[in-house]
């Protein structure tokens, strides 16, 4: 398994992601959803972007100036919750995940994520 945030783990990803087929867009042409990671390593990115289209779903490293939502989390958790040891909705309730913008479009993101890159079994 790839570390997190490395350039084989974004390959990784964009390959499960153009494997998945359509992303749920909803009445958007184009989503943009960044994810930030406070306090990450000077070595990894500090943020991700996912780019959903009607056709197709990506992820880069950085940020994009056109988010429709970003969404703030210490780095660690971040690890935890890609890791499958922290669960989202506890964090979410925890305060421990910051949302601001389009929230609707971040719970279609993730229902579609999670059917098409299923936790690994350990």
């Amino acid at each position: 398994m790839a570390s997190f945030l490395s350039d084989e783990w974004f390959s990784e990803l964009n390959a499960t992601l153009a494997a998945a087929g359509p992303p749920p867009l909803g009445q958007a042409a184009i989503a943009r959803i960044v994810f930030v990671f406070d306090a990450a390593p000077t070595s990894t990115p500090h943020a991700l972007t996912f780019t959903l289209e009607p056709e197709r779903a990506s992820v880069d490293a950085g940020d994009h100036l056109m988010a429709d939502t970003v969404i703030r989390l210490p780095y660690d958790d971040a690890l935890d919750l890609v890791g499958g040891s922290r669960d989202s909705a506890a964090a979410l309730r925890e305060g421990r995940i910051k949302i601001r913008g389009e929230v609707s479009t971040v719970t279609a993101l993730l229902t579609w994520l999670q059917q098409a890159h299923p936790q690994r079994a350990s």
